[in-house]
Parts: C-alpha cells; sequence; structure tokens
C-alpha cells in the first residue's frame, strides 16, 4: 500500500512538472506610447431598434469590439448611457477585460431611460488623467437621439479640455420601431401616450455637430471596417503620449519543486521499499512482517 502512494505522488509530482506552472512575483512598470480613448455607448431602449442588423446596440458593441482590435499600446476607458452616464470601465490598457464589460451591455442596466449624450461627455472628462496630459479621445456610439439638448455646450467645454470627440451613428435616418421582446419573441412595440408606435431614427445632424466642436469627425456606422479604418487614420495622424502603466511580470517557472519532490519519491522507492538494507529490515521501520 505504502508504495503504491509513493508511486502515485512520485508520477503525480512528475505530471505537475510538465505542466510547468508559473507565478507572478511583482508589478512592473510598463512605458508604452498611445493616446487615451474613451468609449460612450448608448444603451438607452431606442438603440433595440432593429434598422441595422442584428439591432443597434450589438452593432455599437461590434464596432468598439472591432476597433479595439485594431489598436496597439492605447488605453481605453468605457461609459455607458442612457438618461444617465454610468462609468463601465476606467482607463486601461486591459483590452481583454473592457471586451467582457462591453459584451455584458444591455438597455436595462440603466433604470433612468432618455438620452442625455451630455452626461456622457461630462463624464468622460474625469476619465482622463491631467497629470499624464495624454491625447485624448471620446468616440460616441449612438443613434443621435439626445433629448436634453445641451450636448453642444458640454462639447465645447470638452474642447477646451483638449478632448476630440469622434462620433459614429448606428440606425437607419428612415428609422425603425422599438420591439418589444420575450425570449427572443417580438410581442409588440413601444408606444407612445397616444397609443401610436414610436418610430426611432438616427439624428446624423446632433452626431456631426458634437464632432465639429471638437475638430473632430463623423462616422455612419453602417459599414464596420469602413468606421474601424477611419478612426484608425485619424489616431495615427495624432501625436502619440508616452506614459507608465502597471502589469504583473517576472512570470518565473516552478516546475523544479515538482520534479525534485517526483526524483526523490522514486529514491524513496528504490532504495527503501525494494532495496531494504540488513540494518533497515531489522528495524522494521515500516512495521512490515519479513
Amino acid at each position: 500500500m505504502l508504495k503504491i502512494l509513493v508511486l502515485c505522488g512520485a508520477f503525480a509530482c512528475l505530471s505537475l512538472a510538465l505542466v510547468n506552472p508559473k507565478i507572478g512575483t511583482k508589478l512592473e512598470t510598463v512605458r508604452s506610447q498611445g493616446v487615451d480613448i474613451v468609449f460612450a455607448v448608448d444603451v438607452s431602449k431606442s438603440m433595440l431598434a432593429e434598422d441595422i442588423a442584428p439591432n443597434r446596440l450589438e452593432k455599437s458593441k461590434q464596432l468598439v469590439r472591432e476597433i479595439i482590435n485594431s489598436l496597439a499600446s492605447d488605453r481605453i476607458g468605457i461609459i455607458a448611457y442612457a438618461g444617465k452616464a454610468f462609468p463601465q470601465l476606467p482607463i486601461t490598457t486591459d483590452y481583454a477585460a473592457a471586451k467582457m464589460f462591453l459584451g455584458n451591455m444591455n438597455t436595462d442596466m440603466l433604470s433612468s431611460q432618455g438620452t442625455a449624450i451630455h452626461e456622457a461627455i461630462q463624464l468622460a472628462t474625469t476619465y482622463f488623467d491631467d497629470e499624464e496630459q495624454t491625447n485624448r479621445v471620446l468616440i460616441i456610439i449612438s443613434d443621435g437621439e439626445d433629448h436634453e439638448g445641451e450636448a453642444l455646450d458640454i462639447a465645447e467645454e470638452a474642447n477646451d479640455l483638449g478632448i476630440r470627440i469622434l462620433t459614429v451613428g448606428v440606425g437607419d435616418t428612415k428609422g425603425g420601431p422599438i420591439p418589444i421582446k420575450r425570449n427572443g419573441i417580438v410581442l409588440n412595440y413601444k408606444k407612445d401616450n397616444s397609443g401610436e408606435t414610436v418610430i426611432t431614427r438616427l439624428d446624423e445632424t446632433t452626431l456631426k455637430e458634437i464632432a465639429e466642436e471638437t475638430n473632430g469627425v463623423y462616422i455612419n456606422g453602417n459599414n464596420t471596417a469602413e468606421v474601424v479604418e477611419s478612426i484608425k487614420d485619424v489616431l495615427d495622424k495624432m501625436d502619440k503620449k508616452e506614459f507608465e502603466s502597471k502589469q504583473i511580470a517576472d512570470f518565473k517557472d516552478q516546475f523544479q519543486w515538482f520534479l525534485a519532490m517526483g526524483i526523490f519519491l522514486f529514491f524513496i522507492d528504490i532504495f527503501f521499499l525494494e532495496r531494504k538494507t540488513a540494518w533497515l529490515k531489522k528495524l522494521n521501520l515500516f512495521n512490515e512482517n519479513f
């Protein structure tokens, strides 16, 4: 029984040694060059309209995901907004985390409905680190509906802070109804107080004016490749600033400990369990009957 346990332990240790587990031993400061980019994604109910496949919100998430894939060392943050703006992810270089948070965004995450673009712009101004003085970009992805009408004034303030706003419009100018679904099945369409079906339309005018206020650009979001290429072109022309970020580094191999333990157990098996010396038999350390 003891021999079996020793051999099992030896093989287990050797298996772990082959896997070569590693551990990160410290946080390392990494210096990179890039631009600070904040994505403001509209999650109001109008983003459920299906005038662009599969719907406006899913198209927005796809656009952000592809833009992130095109980035190199830029830092990114995410804001969700409807009637209010909510910080979804602070400025980071962790693109994987950004995509995870992005995937969880939906129209039920904010209780206050409506579309207040100015709230998103205001919140974005708090994302950028004044000490770093990096180039700052806010990318607003929306259908352009602005129920508050204060976006242009706030965009002017953002411009004074050195924030350049790029806007991406999702939807169709002809508009579409807002479906009410259950388990993926359309039960009805959103109606107004008069009982008429609400038609929500892409408002390109508002988005263009916001972008122009900060020397930015407006891009129609129908073609994902064109959006990514246009934004990449803007970013490439911007001066890159150097900044610091913390990363877990100095991963060290740990296989040697398991290898040593495996060899030690094999040593015990060969020299103690197989070839017991005369004095070891007399001591009968393993309580065996010879």
